[in-house]
């Protein structure tokens, strides 16, 4: 007798269906006294479930969201309310949200040096809560954000996923929360601005969520500006003012050099921008005189010897910088923030092993955040929670094939839909990592009108990328934020 084979049909209903993901929600009350003003406000930890509309099985469920809001209590119902992320990409939310934005913040020396272990929060007497709501966003395998069973979270690894992914939440949240005719913002720091400007053009073309303004710290928009490939020199020349920042705060200039940090910077900005320019794109013409006159410029600006310019071909990789800047002291400097030092295994490597800089954030950022959601927040859960995963060599770029990542352009079209947007662009003149030349070269070169351009503000600091680790910077940035929002209110 032939062996009945099973129903296909009847296997597929018979196998067990994976149970939903829950939502999860905490919320406390708290209090901080800013500018005088006695504040009183509810926070709201958890997650938010997203969906896709599936023709067949009405909403699939895709990812949960991590997030942390802080809603002041008995507020109007449009006080304006700003959208935080960091960025990595890999990033969870926490820089901004314990350096910056929020009610609490790492306690760091005033040169932003680590005290501890233990580390500690303070209150955050530069917080922007006294201005706007806010919600700190985890974009998926970030923080305590994941894709739900069966979903692979590289869906979510690239520019175009994660753009629609954050917008999706912050629709979500803006609709369960009545937040629609509030004064909305963005505030996104390093790729978190590569993130921002995305969604400036996401939201209000596929919303039509209109953002009152848009805040980049330490920005990167278009990617040609900080990628040191063959054949592209634009890097070399756009990094160049940031090294002298640098040659400058750790006293390897000449004595003319080192007596004012801004007649420095524009020194380097004025050379970049002509003879150097001028010199990168003759490629193996420049010779002779011409030649040894630009070495010795470059050598004037960044603290190098003329030998080692002569090595690189006039070229200054900015990993080499960090190593090369003070090996004759054996130390290294950091990327993130130049004015940190750091040591390697050895003296002759090609680039430093670690970026100091990053190793002495991380554990005073990792163990306050642990400790603030369970103990001040009452979330609990046994997830690790993912400060900065490494998601770098992984993301994709497929809406980028053959060019460099440029959200510049959905900026521009965030200003097309809404011509009003006003934005805020703040540079650490010792940040290595998004340099302030680079920047300026990427808003320089969005087609706008001037009117338009009127509405772009840059901003700068004597600190690293984080400017924020760096309390005087902090007191400087958080005034500026504060009239910031003021305006475009």
């Amino acid at each position: 007798m032939p062996e009945e084979k099973p129903n296909k049909e009847n296997t597929e209903n018979n196998k067990p269906k994976t149970p939903a993901v829950e939502e999860t929600s905490s919320t406390t009350k708290h209090s901080i006294t800013l500018k005088g003003e006695k504040i009183d406000y509810s926070v709201t930890t958890g997650t938010i479930v997203l969906n896709e509309e599936d023709v067949e099985e009405g909403l699939k469920q895709k990812a949960s969201i991590f997030f942390v809001a802080y809603i002041k209590d008995n507020a109007p119902e449009d006080r304006p309310v700003t959208f935080s992320f960091n960025g990595g990409p890999g990033s969870s939310s926490v820089w901004l949200h314990l350096g910056l934005v929020g009610p609490k913040r790492v306690q760091m020396t005033d040169e932003g040096k680590p005290i501890g272990p233990p580390h500690q929060l303070v209150d955050n007497e530069f917080s922007l809560l006294d201005k706007t709501d806010l919600v700190f966003i985890d974009p998926v395998s970030t923080g305590y954000s994941r894709p739900v069973p069966k979903e692979k979270p590289d869906q979510f690894h690239n520019v175009k996923t994660d753009i629609e992914s954050v917008g999706e939440f912050i629709r979500v949240w803006t609709t369960r929360n009545k937040r629609w005719t509030s004064p909305k913002f963005l505030i996104g720091e390093s790729y978190g601005t590569t993130r921002a400007a995305g969604l400036a053009g996401y939201l209000h073309q596929r919303h039509g969520m209109y953002l009152n303004g848009i805040m980049f710290v330490s920005s990167i928009l278009n990617f040609i500006t900080a990628r040191f490939d063959e054949g592209n020199d634009l890097p070399f020349i756009l990094f160049l003012p940031s090294y002298a920042a640098t040659a400058w705060y750790h006293k390897k200039l000449a004595e003319d050099l080192q007596a004012d940090l801004e007649k420095t910077v524009q020194e380097a900005r004025d050379f970049a921008l002509n003879e150097y320019t001028l010199a990168l794109m003759k490629g193996n013409q420049l010779k002779g005189e011409e030649r040894e006159k630009v070495i010795n410029k470059l050598a004037r600006l960044t603290g190098l010897s003329k030998k080692y310019i002569e090595g690189t071909n006039l070229r200054i990789n900015i990993h080499r910088f960090c190593k090369e800047l003070l090996r004759d002291e054996g130390v290294t400097i950091g990327r993130l923030d130049s004015r940190y030092k750091g040591f390697d295994q050895d003296n002759v490597g090609e680039m430093h092993e670690i970026d100091p800089s990053y190793a002495a954030i991380l554990g005073p950022y990792t163990s306050t955040m642990y400790d603030y959601l369970r103990r001040d927040l009452e979330y609990e859960t046994d997830l690790p929670y993912e400060i900065l995963k490494s998601l770098y060599q992984s993301w994709k770029y497929e809406n980028y094939q053959n060019h460099y990542v440029n959200t510049a352009k959905d900026l521009r079209l965030g200003f097309q839909l809404h011509p009003g947007l006003k934005v805020i662009v703040c540079n650490g003149y010792f940040d290595l990592a998004t340099p302030f030349l680079a920047t300026e070269y990427t808003f320089g070169h969005i087609p706008l009108p001037k009117v338009q351009q009127k509405n772009i503000k840059m901003t700068y600091y004597q600190a690293g990328h984080m400017m924020y680790l760096h309390l005087p910077s902090l007191k400087e940035l958080s005034k500026d934020l504060h009239d910031f929002i003021e305006d475009a209110v």
